[in-house]
């Protein structure tokens, strides 16, 4: 199965990115994902489903610690080409 998460982090800051954004976009970046989509309104990040979710685990967690106040995301099953 292959997974598709969007998200994006909060609080925002207009003037420069805030820690916590810069951290998930530091772990989408490095997760194990065939696509990654980072800009300034939202992320997107597709693969294999144990590595979206493995993704969205290190996600939560570290933009949390990093000062999020809500992270707001949504995953969806994408067809696989092979099919």
């Amino acid at each position: 199965m292959r997974l598709r998460v969007e998200f994006t982090t909060e609080p925002f800051d207009l003037d420069e990115a805030p820690a916590h954004a810069v951290v998930a976009r530091q772990v989408i970046e490095a997760a194990e994902l065939d696509a990654v989509d980072v800009g300034p309104f939202g992320n997107t990040g597709e693969g294999a489903a144990d590595a979206v979710l493995t993704a969205v685990d290190a996600l939560l967690r570290r933009s949390l610690a990093a000062g999020a106040t809500r992270v707001s995301l949504q995953i969806n099953v994408v067809e696989d080409e092979d099919r």
